[in-house]
């Protein structure tokens, strides 16, 4: 922080309104503004550490919800003399995969906030050398944070709470009890939907915020990338732009590898744990004692599929630039040599000095889910006077010998990585199946 009285978490000063007008130029830092606008922030006070208090309140709930809730859970309303209907035979795995992912995404957070904070964290101490669009963007991305995170998790809590009320009320005489069964079932229910609700929020919420990091870098991409379709006066400034990204991405990946790791290896081991327990040769899978597993799985499964999906646009992202600056190159070295074939410029070469470079041959209408708007920049006459072929190349050359991406512990996270992810995890749950299935067979 710039001074002593700053602080972290809520307290802290945020991006002012005022920032530089263009990618590629540099401004003095303007006075900033508090953080309150942003409510997705004050969701992530719920496991602020900035202070010995909140530290001691935010510990206290992860081991009552994270710990806690699912022993009692598990062992103190264990119902195996119930009937089929009631029985829970794959409430181990849930819970514990559940608290696993809460577990490292709690300390995952707690980690961050103490040496970051939030502030930092999210690069909002960054965005006064931003233009004024990838600031609004980025803003607007942080307020639609929130409606993202109920989007994820509120549908498998609703789900969940139907489960567990239907679950009380119609076992009621089976259900294990204390003193009174009404106040014993309603505050063991009301405690597994909270522990349910922490859990998978937590775990969400870190995703998210990995995908608002992401989203900053693909916005200043975006802006650094229509530097290409007008004027630059100076490779110098865009290149050291383009190291501020590669800067920026370096350090996301740093801070993100071990969750992205840890997940992505506990996402496979708890799934294949559920697999290996529901193709027991004396196991009966039913929608009563299989649903609750399921909708565990499907809310792992989508965390990581978010911060994966995010990984791979940004990287992807990042290298169609080195394509797009290729393509610029191209265009500047035929617009110059134009110039010195022929004194008279020809009819042709009148129109096609008068009207943008279009290279590409597909139409609007043929163009995908839009990772590739890069590639399909429409580049201007350029200004061959300005900037010399030497230096285009210059710059083109560094751009194909600097790729920039999210790595992994120096993997680089792209398609291609995903593409070995998936045949991974296909071979395993073949061979798998081969040992379970194939047996009973």
């Amino acid at each position: 922080m710039e001074n002593g009285s700053s602080v972290q978490g809520s307290r802290e000063l945020l991006l002012p309104a005022e920032t530089r007008p263009c990618a590629i130029t540099i401004n003095n830092k303007p006075p900033e503004f508090p953080a309150s606008r942003f409510t997705f922030l004050s969701i992530v006070l719920w496991f602020d550490q900035s202070s010995r208090g909140t530290a001691l309140i935010s510990w206290s709930v992860f081991f009552l919800l994270v710990v806690g809730a699912p022993l009692i859970s598990h062992f103190l309303l264990v119902c195996s003399d119930c009937d089929f209907h009631h029985r829970r035979p794959y409430d181990a795995v849930v819970q514990l995969s559940l608290s696993l992912f809460a577990g490292i995404s709690f300390v995952s957070l707690s980690y961050w906030s103490r040496k970051f904070g939030m502030r930092k964290f999210l690069f909002l101490d960054k965005l006064w050398d931003v233009s004024d669009k990838v600031r609004i963007e980025y803003e607007a991305e942080i307020q639609r944070s929130t409606k993202r995170l109920m989007i994820f998790v509120l549908p498998s809590l609703t789900l969940e709470a139907i489960y567990r009320i239907w679950w009380y009320i119609s076992g009621s005489n089976q259900i294990p009890y204390f003193i009174n069964p009404v106040l014993s079932n309603a505050l063991a229910c009301t405690l597994q939907l909270s522990s349910w609700l922490y859990r998978n929020a937590i775990f969400i919420t870190v995703c998210i915020l990995y995908q608002i990091t992401c989203h900053l870098q693909t916005l200043r991409l975006n802006d650094f990338a229509r530097c290409f379709s007008s004027e630059i006066a100076d490779v110098g400034v865009a290149l050291a732009e383009h190291q501020k990204i590669r800067r920026n991405l370096r350090i996301v990946s740093h801070r993100f590898r071990r969750f992205i790791l840890s997940s992505l290896v506990l996402v496979t081991g708890t799934q294949f744990m559920a697999l290996l327990t529901t193709t027991r040769a004396s196991v009966a899978v039913n929608i009563y004692e299989v649903g609750e597993l399921a909708l565990c799985s499907l809310c792992l499964v989508t965390g990581v599929f978010i911060c994966l999906r995010s990984a791979t646009k940004i990287t992807h992202k990042a290298q169609s630039v080195t394509s797009l600056a290729a393509k610029w190159n191209v265009c500047a070295t035929v617009d110059s040599f134009g110039h010195l074939d022929c004194e008279t410029p020809t009819g042709s070469m009148v129109e096609s000095h008068s009207t943008p470079l279009h290279l590409d041959t597909t139409s609007d209408d043929e163009e995908g889910e839009g990772d590739d708007d890069l590639a399909n920049t429409k580049i201007h006459p350029s200004y061959a006077n300005t900037i010399s072929y030497q230096k285009r190349q210059a710059l083109v050359t560094y751009l194909e010998n600097n790729k920039a991406g999210i790595t992994v512990y120096g993997f680089l996270v792209d398609r291609s990585w995903l593409h070995t992810i998936f045949g991974v995890e296909l071979a395993l749950l073949l061979w798998l199946l081969n040992k379970t299935i194939g047996i009973l067979a």
